[in-house]
């Protein structure tokens, strides 16, 4: 299980989650941080990768393109990086028991 970071969610967020363990990267570190969904889409998909993103586009393609990547929807205000480094931890096992009973559309609130 690997994951992609979307460009409004801060690089901290991929480097947390390797710190758990899985492989992640932002959009960022591989030179996309100005493409278009589409782009970011594609290479997820071409990656086996898990787009995670506050971007609903993504999360209505997903419903459109169901052989496309597996999103994670994240779905929370504009706050400090901290708090959302926090948030995003409390929702983490829920986030793995989901990824892990086959959702591919997955919408946290935090």
């Amino acid at each position: 299980m690997q994951f992609l970071v979307d460009a409004q969610l801060p690089p901290a967020l991929a480097r947390w989650i390797s710190a758990q363990g899985y492989p992640a990267c932002h959009v960022a570190d591989i030179g996309m941080a100005s493409a278009l969904d589409p782009e970011i889409w594609d290479r997820a998909y071409g990656d086996g990768a898990i787009i995670i993103t506050k971007d609903e586009d993504f999360a209505t393609l997903r419903t459109i393109r169901p052989d496309g990547p597996t999103i994670i929807w994240l779905r929370t205000p504009n706050c400090r990086r901290q708090l959302l480094l926090d948030g995003f931890a409390r929702l983490w096992p829920q986030m793995l028991d989901r990824l892990n009973q086959g959702e591919t559309l997955i919408e946290l609130r935090s």
